[in-house]
């Protein structure tokens, strides 16, 4: 249920508005939400709708009002009334506002320590914001809260732009900024982050006018000068003593993880423990949990992490390596994927090899407060690879195994769970039921007992108990009993496990039948959390029963909630659910649930792509919409964020799924895996889809596999393999006849042979792509092709053709909604403008490229946009801003593994050196450089770096080193037929002298 009040006044149940009838109806909600949990008394309502002339039937015209609005709520005692009135009852995470004030408290309160973390939560408070608070109610009783609301939203807005500011973003908000201030002339924080984010951005002039534009407006409007804070930052700017961070937050920034799942409520005792993990020494950096299933290590591992995770200030590492659960346990390798991400590298950035990603981790962790834990392990080889080298890291591993080998090797300190002590257990039925235990002590103890003195299955039992109002304690204890008996017991009698199993089964007896489908259905579900939406397809059921039914299996404790809107059982609950389907459903219902629900992935996914990259919706496979209701995406990411989430299900279905279907998944989401550089589930995704299509004897199919491996491996430089796949695609198109694929796949191939260095070769495939498009009357494909020859162009000195050809490209990707070619084709324009002397053109259209990479989320392409940034300031002469930007867009190509952007990344910023006087430094960046790919270095982006090695060595006065180096650039240049040749054969010419080093930093070409 969401309550919204920040527009409009909305009530919405599973995700539908529900209409409120009126005027009337919309202020009751209003009034109730304002006192919310709090009895509203009957005068103070009707005083709200009716003002000072109620009429003599006002209370029974409320009550009617009171009706109709029960009608809408989930359920009707949300809203009940008592001795002082009528109470709405609604949690904080109910109501937009309540939403908003915890996540701007949050912001706030991390802005100065993390302000990435403030950035998050402020721009998640604000998209919260619809409009004025009660927009279509006008009552005085609202009216100061709809106050309060929006100046605390001004507030969050100031937060806000601080944090950005303090992440170097200065560039990307100076138009928000002057909007704002333009809104709030009074404002005086508002004019201080403005001449802050000028004077950043190297714009000194305009922040003082700035300051005399604020003056003025505080002069003439209220007859007063500006404050203290406000002049003290105009006398820093006029000395230049205003400190300036990179444009992106700096390049050494360490990403601070917070992974750890929700802290346990209620929880109760392991006293002893928990003094023992206080204790232990610090030369103690691994510590197990050992016991067995249901014990609670799980639940004493979080509650102590939460207890100590201020001493952990780089932050705190959790994955559940599922290591008893049905499917297959988490791999190291994936484990580290995940961990490496969370440390801030991008998909492409992360190592294939498994023993590369552990020693990626242990550098990145190296020297930093991190706690890490490894939840449901179960072997020591699966733990080995993710544990930390030095002594800074905490690692707690929990283990129904002892896990000896890290104790003997490790020096591990392990701790084993027993079963709760007996008192302990009673205390926890004690904090569980209430007055009611403490009125049957006998029998609470024996229900411990019964239960195993196992937390899980003690609060199973105590939900049931009191799902039970009329009945005893002793009777239900009895009931189990029985249960138990009835049970065929798995092991002797003192097996813990017969009790959890008894406790599931008495448990499971107690729900409705459509509740006790879905409960089995969670066993067939192959993924590791689920939500309400899938569970419907699932079951064939609607969404608002499905949600019903999960709130009932929550309660019952026999789902757990990990995070709003996500649900998962426990590994035993997952077993036992699996095997009453097996029992009670059959083969033929367990398929069909799965058919359903990999029909719902499919489209859904297809229908977040639409808005990701609507320009491929026809290359999409044609998917029948689901039996069951969908979400609805009204933004890109809020589409980008549900593939984020059910990435892991998606993938999992296509384990266990038919070949048709991991065909279908691999064309529909492979666009988004390239976008999020999930390199991993790209290769083993596509790989899959291969196999699967050669299966099913589909070429087509097949073509499309090789086509997207291909467009993988090139962009992490494994461009032999790219050219293997995509000449395979193009025959399997001719094949099957698909002329606009086998255009698509010939401008792809054309991309790999540019960037191999071929650029005839490179253009006559490309060529043949915009023929085929042509013939095929196919435009909405054609904006990447007629980049991709825009770049050869380009690289040919031909820059008016080039940027001709560009200008078509940006007007058919604005057309089709196809942001990736709308940043790449801005990008270039930048690049031409640099090349030919129009620095504040080139600026214009870098800065343009990062604000649409910035909304589209692509933060590869956010480093290439901030590059070019760069390199128009230098060419402007603003050598030191130029660095900050080429530092940050050089991190941006280290995390993001991207070799296409590496190499420029380290060309430019290695050119600027040199040109602000520094060439040692220079000569070190353009080596590591040399470095990246192996191969043959016939690439155009290695003669730019030969070339700026000379340039390098020249300003040092070393000029046979420069000479030597100016000649390899030159043969490259020659043999690819650039200007470049002459630029260089004329330094070779003539007597040594220094140059600017200004070298050519090259856009990548587009695959796509």
């Amino acid at each position: 249920m969401e309550f919204r009040v920040m527009g409009p006044v909305e009530v919405r149940c599973d995700d539908r508005a529900e209409v409120l009838s009126g005027r009337l109806q919309r202020t009751l909600l209003g009034v109730l939400l304002a006192r919310a949990n709090q009895p509203v008394p009957v005068d103070v309502l009707t005083d709200a709708l009716w003002g000072d002339q109620p009429g003599p039937r006002a209370p029974q015209k409320l009550q009617l009002h009171v009706h109709r609005l029960r009608g809408l709520l989930d359920t009707p005692d949300r809203l009940s009334f008592g001795e002082t009135g009528y109470r709405l009852r609604a949690g904080q995470d109910e109501v937009d506002a309540g939403r908003f004030d915890a996540l701007v408290k949050t912001g706030t309160a991390t802005s100065e320590r993390e302000p990435q973390r403030a950035i998050e939560s402020l721009r998640a408070a604000l998209a919260l914001w619809r409009g004025e608070p009660f927009a279509d109610v006008e009552v005085p009783v609202l009216a100061d809260w709809a106050r309060r609301l929006a100046e605390r939203r001004l507030t969050a807005v100031e937060a806000l732009y601080e944090a950005e500011l303090a992440c170097g973003l200065h560039e990307a908000v100076l138009g928000e900024l002057t909007d704002l201030v333009r809104e709030h002339p009074l404002r005086e924080r508002l004019h201080e982050l403005l001449m802050t984010g000028l004077y950043r951005a190297g714009r000194r002039s305009e922040a003082l006018e700035a300051y005399r534009a604020a003056r003025h407006a505080l002069v003439s409007e209220l007859g007063l000068e500006p404050g203290p804070e406000l002049r003290e930052l105009q006398r820093r700017i006029l000395a230049d003593d205003l400190p300036e961070p990179g444009p992106e937050p700096a390049a050494d920034r360490r990403d601070v993880p917070a992974q750890l799942p929700v802290d346990v409520r209620g929880f109760v005792g392991r006293e002893a423990e928990l003094a023992e993990l206080d204790g232990l020494p610090a030369t103690v950096v691994i510590t197990t949990l050992a016991g067995t299933a249901g014990v609670g290590k799980t639940a004493l591992a979080v509650h102590w992490a939460h207890r100590v995770r201020d001493r952990f200030t780089d932050g705190q590492l959790y994955v559940d390596l599922r290591g008893y659960g049905p499917d297959e346990p988490v791999s190291p390798a994936d484990a580290l994927a995940g961990f490496l991400r969370a440390l801030g590298l991008d998909g492409a950035a992360i190592p294939e090899d498994l023993d590369e990603r552990a020693a990626r981790f242990r550098t990145l962790v190296d020297q930093r407060r991190i706690l890490i834990l490894l939840d449901n392990a179960r072997t020591v080889d699966q733990v080995r690879p993710l544990l930390p080298a030095g002594s800074s890291c905490r690692t707690i591993v929990t283990s129904r195994d002892s896990l000896a080998g890290l104790v003997a090797r490790y020096g591990a300190h392990r701790i084993d769970l027993d079963r709760l002590p007996a008192a302990d257990a009673v205390e926890l039925l004690h904090d569980l039921l209430g007055a009611r235990a403490y009125a049957e002590p006998e029998a609470v103890g024996a229900l411990a007992e019964r239960c195993a003195r196992l937390p899980l299955a003690l609060r199973i039992a105590a939900e049931l108990v009191r799902s039970r109002p009329g009945q005893a304690i002793r009777e239900l204890a009895g009931e189990l009993a029985d249960r138990q008996d009835a049970l065929d017991l798995l092991a002797a009698d003192d097996d813990p496990h017969t009790a959890v199993r008894a406790v599931f089964s008495w448990s499971y007896q107690r729900l409705d039948p459509a509740v006790a489908r879905l409960f089995r259905l969670l066993g067939v579900h192959h993924g590791h959390d689920v939500d309400a939406h899938a569970m419907a397809a699932m079951a064939g059921s609607g969404l608002r029963e499905t949600r019903r039914a999960l709130d009932v299996l929550v309660r019952a404790h026999l789902v757990d909630q990990p995070s709003a809107g996500r649900y998962q059982p426990h590994d035993l609950l997952r077993a036992y659910a699996a095997e009453l389907a097996d029992a009670t459903d059959g083969a033929t219902g367990r398929a069909a649930a799965l058919t359903r629900l990999c029909d719902y992935y499919v489209a859904t996914a297809s229908a977040a792509m639409d808005v990701i990259a609507p320009h491929e919706a026809k290359r999409r496979p044609k998917v029948a919409s689901p039996g069951s209701e969908s979400p609805v995406f009204g933004s890109y990411d809020a589409a980008f964020g549900w593939l984020d989430r059910e990435r892991a299900n998606l993938l999992a279905t296509t384990q266990h799924g038919e070949p048709d279907h991991v065909v279908n998944v691999s064309d529909t989401v492979w666009r988004y895996l390239h976008i999020g550089g999930y390199r991993d589930d790209a290769f083993a995704l596509h790989t899959r889809a291969l196999h699967a299509a050669q299966a099913l004897g589909d070429l087509a199919a097949e073509a499309n596999a090789r086509r997207v491996l291909g467009v993988a491996a090139h962009r992490v430089g494994l461009n032999v393999q790219a050219i293997d796949h995509l000449e395979r695609a193009l025959a399997l198109y001719q094949q099957v006849g698909d002329q606009s694929l086998l255009a698509v796949t010939l401008s792809n191939l054309g991309a790999v042979t540019r960037r191999h260095g071929d650029l005839s070769d490179a253009a006559d495939l490309i060529r043949h792509a915009l023929a085929l498009h042509e013939e095929l009357g196919d435009k909405s494909q054609q904006a990447a092709a007629t980049n991709n020859y825009a770049l050869i162009l380009h690289a040919l000195g031909r820059y008016d053709e080039a940027f001709g050809l560009l200008e078509q490209s940006l007007a058919i990707a604005r057309d089709n909604g196809d942001r990736n070619v709308e940043i790449t084709v801005l990008c270039g324009m930048s690049e031409i403008n640099t090349e030919l002397g129009r620095a504040h053109q080139a600026l214009d259209y870098a800065r343009l490229a990062l604000s649409v990479a910035q909304d589209a989320g692509h933060r590869p392409f956010q480093g290439t946009a901030i590059r070019m940034i760069g390199i128009a300031l230098r060419q402007g002469g603003e050598h030191e801003e130029a660095i900050s930007h080429l530092d940050t867009a050089l991190h941006i190509a280290r995390t993001a593994g991207d070799t296409a952007q590496l190499i420029p990344a380290l060309n430019g910023l290695a050119a600027t050196h040199t040109s602000a006087g520094n060439p040692a430094k220079a000569l070190s960046l353009y080596l590591e450089a040399l470095t990246v790919e192996d191969g043959p270095r016939i690439f155009l982006e290695n003669a730019h770096t030969y070339a700026g090695i000379g340039d390098a060595h020249a300003a040092l006065g070393e000029h046979d080193q420069a000479a030597e180096h100016w000649q390899r650039a030159l043969t490259i240049y020659r043999r690819l037929g650039t200007p470049q040749a002459d630029v260089v054969a004329a330094k070779l010419a003539v007597s040594p002298s220094s140059t600017d080093g200004a070298s050519r930093d090259c856009a990548p070409p587009r695959c796509g």
